[in-house]
């Protein structure tokens, strides 16, 4: 039964998973960086990257303590190599190619959309391919039809901001702070979504995309005008993100030749409740499974990079020391380029 170390340093969340190919997560270690970025409200590069440098190698001691095991035990080392900030993708690539080499270990440079959206296989062992895969999160927004390992035809991505990045945009004009994602979901369960009017962009539109660059600047113009109570404008903000996220996912499951086996959410805003329960209702009106991983599992983690490794392992794929780090990195490099300076993969 092969065991997968997997480090995770992609953004501002620095981690190391032991992960068994039976699915078992034998540990897990996780350090935020909440306090360092707080001061800015936002994720600060090489602020995030020298974090990683200082917590990564103590994760990893830890986390293999924690499963009484040592490096000799471990089977491969799997590693984010992409996309992501790349100063941080940096320091966990490094870190997995010199523990690779000096403990004679293969390494798996793993995608971090793939193990995203590999996660949900990690939690449901019946979850089968073909899946529609909505990967939502801070960086990405994108529809994709989940074939196999590294077999992905992406159907709609961003053409300028992530959801994800609208929450964090949001929580900033709000005065929230970071995480910003969790504290505007708590904001708006306390006010009325139907209070502020907010644009729902490409809502109804041919075009299979999304967009949130239109829909933060109503927010922002909404904060400024001082017309409307916090709650109000984040439950209002929050009620827009998710007609959005509907509308373009209902659109690619009618636009889909072949039945997928289930509707699959996944990325840092899968945690956020309305976003879960108004995706499960779309699934049930089409007939199809509803499948979310654990709320810890949607956010960075590298219980997930341990997993797409440990599937890209079964079926041998491992890479040289020589692979790079990529800050961008397409997990359907066939897919027509999308009009949109924003777009990132």
């Amino acid at each position: 039964m092969p065991i997968i170390l997997g480090l995770e340093s992609s953004c501002d969340e620095t981690a190391a998973a032991l992960v068994a190919s039976d699915r078992t997560i034998l540990a897990h270690r996780l350090a935020g960086q909440e306090a360092a970025h707080g001061p800015y409200g936002g994720v600060v590069p090489e602020i995030a990257a020298r974090a990683h440098v200082e917590a990564l190698i103590p994760l990893v001691k830890a986390a293999l303590a924690d499963a009484k095991l040592s490096l000799a035990d471990v089977d491969a080392i799997a590693a984010t190599a992409g996309p992501g900030l790349i100063g941080g993708v940096m320091v966990g690539l490094v870190t997995g190619k010199a523990l690779a080499h000096a403990a004679g270990k293969p390494l798996i440079a793993v995608n971090h959309l793939e193990g995203h959206a590999l996660s949900p296989r990690l939690a449901d062992p019946s979850l089968e391919f073909p899946y529609l895969l909505l990967l939502v999160s801070g960086g990405h927004c994108q529809l994709l039809e989940v074939r196999g390992v590294g077999d992905y035809r992406r159907l709609a991505t961003t053409i300028d901001d992530a959801a994800g990045e609208a929450f964090d945009k949001t929580a900033k004009l709000l005065g929230l702070g970071i995480p910003g994602g969790p504290k505007v979901e708590a904001l708006a369960a306390q006010g009325d979504p139907r209070t502020v009017p907010l644009p729902r962009p490409l809502v109804g539109s041919g075009e299979p995309h999304f967009s949130f660059a239109g829909l933060k600047s109503a927010v922002m113009r909404a904060v400024e005008s001082g017309q409307w109570v916090d709650a109000d404008i984040a439950a209002s903000f929050q009620q827009a993100v998710i007609d959005c996220l509907v509308d373009r996912t209902k659109r690619a499951l009618n636009a889909m030749t072949d039945r997928p086996t289930a509707l699959v959410v996944a990325g840092g805003v899968a945690a956020n409740a309305g976003v879960r329960g108004a995706l499960e209702g779309l699934a049930a009106q089409h007939e199809l499974r509803f499948v979310a991983p654990p709320l810890w599992l949607c956010t960075d983690n590298a219980a997930m990079i341990g997993w797409a490794g440990a599937e890209r392992f079964a079926l041998g794929l491992v890479d040289d020391l020589a692979v790079a780090a990529r800050p961008r990195w397409p997990l359907d490099p066939s897919a027509e380029t999308v009009r949109g300076a924003g777009v990132k993969a």
